[in-house]
């Protein structure tokens, strides 16, 4: 097993080995096949395939997952979608970008823009004013069809809920560093979350958004602003690696019973 790989491979690997599944690694880690009989089942990055193509989208889509949460009623954070001008005036319009610049009296705190499409916080800009929005939108673009806007807000904590069927298989906090984000990539550190108040109240949020947007594998962000727990986003791929370093076991655990879905395994 290459220590370079990827925990997410690392944890196949090992899954499909105590199994008697056939495993091929391709594309540097990125395309899995696994094989039992006349089983065939890929993995894509992070995704293992357990989600419906239509939750898989809506998870990966910023916007549409605000918006699926918003008509349950499932608290969270608006994201404003804005198309790539590039797309052509027909399906963009001309109003985009004065329909951007009023989102900033509206948010005297700043807004932030990120790609619609897109993890581990790259490309996401804070911004206050019209220069800093212009400089943000035309980075995102130059390698985005679509981004979003959504207001800053002050976040207290960030939870992240990895859910199997909503059955909480880890949660965990994301502890940031210097950094004013709370991605992993960007320094934050996991802390596994004790049973309490918090967990449960993270647990039965990233439940009920889930089954909004009827996702059954996923890991789910959500933030305490002004002391109320609302949802960040929706993530359809399962990503652990930060987690996987501190805590191998859990992460494992959490692969494996994945893995028992997609073969039909029963625990």
């Amino acid at each position: 097993m290459a220590s370079s790989e990827r925990i997410f491979v690392q944890a196949i690997r090992r899954y499909c080995a105590q199994h008697g599944i056939a495993v091929d690694v391709r594309a540097g880690g990125w395309l899995i096949a696994m094989r039992r009989g006349e089983m065939r089942r890929f993995a894509f990055g992070y995704d293992i395939g357990l989600n419906s193509a239509i939750a898989h989208r809506l998870a990966n889509d910023k916007s549409a997952t605000a918006e699926a949460l918003a008509l349950e009623g499932v608290p969270c954070i608006p994201h404003h979608l804005f198309l790539n001008p590039k797309l052509g005036k027909n399906v963009v319009g001309d109003a985009w970008r004065e329909a951007m610049l009023r989102l900033l009296p509206d948010n005297p705190q700043g807004v932030v823009v990120k790609p619609n499409e897109g993890t581990s916080g790259r490309s996401v800009f804070r911004v206050a004013t019209e220069a800093e929005l212009d400089h943000a939108v035309g980075e995102v673009f130059s390698m985005s069809a679509g981004l979003v806007i959504s207001p800053y807000v002050a976040i207290e904590e960030e939870v992240r809920v990895v859910l199997l069927d909503d059955v909480p298989l880890a949660v965990y906090s994301k502890q940031r560093g210097l950094d004013w984000r709370h991605n992993l990539d960007a320094g934050a550190q996991p802390v596994l979350l004790e049973d309490g108040e918090a967990r449960a109240a993270c647990v039965k949020l990233a439940i009920d958004a889930a089954d909004a947007i009827g996702i059954a594998f996923a890991s789910i962000d959500v933030i305490r602003v002004d002391g109320a727990w609302r949802v960040l986003e929706i993530n359809s791929g399962v990503m652990m690696e930060a987690l996987g370093k501190l805590h191998p076991e859990l992460v494992q655990a959490t692969y494996d019973a994945a893995l028992d879905r997609v073969f039909g395994e029963q625990r």
